[in-house]
C-alpha cells in the first residue's frame, strides 16, 4: 500500500511539474489556460463514450478570482507600520489612564 500510495504522489508531482505547476507565475497561467482550453471537450468525450448526457449549460463556470497579493502585502504592510507609530502615544495615554485608576482606587 505504502508503495503504491507513493507511486501516485511521485506521479502526481510529476505530471505537475511536467505541466509547469511548479514554475514561475506565468508558467502557471499558461498552465491554467491550457487546462481550461482542453478540459471542457474531454469530458464531453468522456461523458459521450460512457452514455451520459452532460450539457455544457450544467458544468460550472470557473472562478473568477480579483485578488491581488501585493495589494494585499502592501495594506498589511501600511497597517502594521501605522500601528508601530501610534504605538508609544498610545502606550503613554494607557499609562497614564493606568495611573489615574491606581490613584483612584487609593483614595
Amino acid at each position: 500500500r505504502f508503495l503504491i500510495k507513493g507511486g501516485l504522489a511521485g506521479a502526481a508531482v510529476y505530471v505537475a511539474y511536467d505541466q509547469g505547476l511548479l514554475g514561475s507565475g506565468t508558467e502557471g497561467a499558461e498552465a491554467l489556460k491550457k487546462a481550461q482550453e482542453t478540459l471542457p471537450p474531454a469530458i464531453q468525450e468522456w461523458t459521450n463514450y460512457l452514455g451520459w448526457e452532460v450539457r455544457a449549460a450544467q458544468l460550472p463556470s470557473t472562478p473568477k478570482f480579483d485578488f491581488s497579493l501585493s495589494n494585499s502585502w502592501n495594506k498589511g504592510v501600511h497597517r502594521v507600520m501605522s500601528a508601530l507609530s501610534v504605538a508609544p502615544t498610545r502606550a503613554c495615554e494607557y499609562t497614564v489612564e493606568g495611573w489615574k485608576y491606581v490613584k483612584d482606587l487609593v483614595k
